[in-house]
């Protein structure tokens, strides 16, 4: 059975090797891929969008020469002079259309960064902006992160999202049910804690998905909710030529909560930790109640989102 198509993306840029070796083990598993990704890093712009500039986009086939092995399913690859959000829109409102018009998504990948994305980390990142971004506009969204800066080894984290990508296509539509939000909030599906309604939410776009990898993964993953992170000591000041200061951000101490079943404390234990998100504020028309979320932050015997299982 042919397997769906796959929008990717990032925040470190087409060129950074978490997107490329993602790339490379989705195209050896049989999906085709299609990818919009900035061309330069833009880590820790988080929605941000460049209003009412031109963003050029190029073809980079010189990528796809380098990572196509399986000739049988198609692999294009472009970026786009913007960030991650620039990237989505770009790509859902009419991009692909005009660039692919043979390629029709049915998922978002978003990733794989370099450096956790935990707790408030999703607040800032590009890509879980991404990913939530593609969510707003209908499409089921996974965003992924290698949890440490102390190796560019990318294969456990390919290797996890390839499972849980496998995991989804038992329920995911081909053809996602809500893209472009045709109907606004009026198609809201049914509040429930069930497992069907929850993966009714994820497939419109209203759940989706924040994956972090550990420093070593023990093969284990766990389902869980968000944990508490909290920077300190962010400035450094430096004194500039006209003998003014300037400030430099970047936190000399992160301090983590020791939360039981959050994604701080799964990966600290070596975990594979996924976490499901509202896409949408809690007041919004298609914001889902926490009650929901956390249910949905249950795991099943093997430590992935219970409501996978048919």
């Amino acid at each position: 059975m042919a397997k769906p198509t796959l929008f990717v993306t990032n925040d470190d840029g087409v060129d950074a090797p978490g997107i490329q070796q993602l790339i490379r083990e989705l195209n050896i598993q049989g999906f085709p891929v299609v990818v919009l990704a900035p061309s330069t890093e833009q880590s820790a712009t988080g929605m941000r969008i460049s209003v009412r500039k031109k963003l050029k986009v190029s073809k980079r086939q010189d990528i796809v020469d380098n990572l196509q092995t399986n000739y049988q399913v198609p692999l294009k690859i472009y970026s786009l002079d913007g960030s991650p959000c620039d990237c989505v829109i770009a790509a859902l409102d009419g991009g692909l259309a005009i660039l692919e018009p043979d390629l029709h998504p049915s998922m978002c990948v978003s990733g794989v960064n370099q450096g956790p994305n935990l707790s408030i980390d999703i607040m800032h990142s590009g890509t879980v902006s991404a990913a939530r971004e593609s969510a707003l506009y209908g499409m089921p969204s996974i965003a992924i992160s290698l949890a440490t800066y102390e190796h560019s080894d990318f294969r456990d984290s390919v290797k996890g999202a390839i499972k849980v990508i496998n995991s989804c296509l038992d329920f995911l539509p081909i053809n996602p049910p809500d893209l472009l939000r045709p109907n606004g909030s009026n198609s809201l599906p049914k509040i429930s804690s069930s497992a069907e309604s929850i993966r009714e939410h994820f497939s419109h776009g209203n759940i989706f998905l924040n994956l972090n990898a550990p420093l070593k993964w023990n093969q284990e993953f766990n389902t869980v909710s968000l944990g508490a992170r909290w920077y300190r000591n962010a400035i450094k000041t430096h004194q500039i030529d006209d003998g003014g200061m300037a400030f430099e951000v970047g936190a000399a101490m992160i301090t983590e909560e020791e939360i039981p079943m959050t994604d701080c404390s799964s990966v600290n234990a070596g975990e594979y930790a996924i976490s499901p998100l509202s896409s949408w504020p809690v007041n919004h028309p298609l914001g889902i109640p926490k009650s929901m979320l956390l249910t949905a932050s249950k795991s099943d015997d093997l430590g992935l989102p219970f409501w996978f299982n048919l």
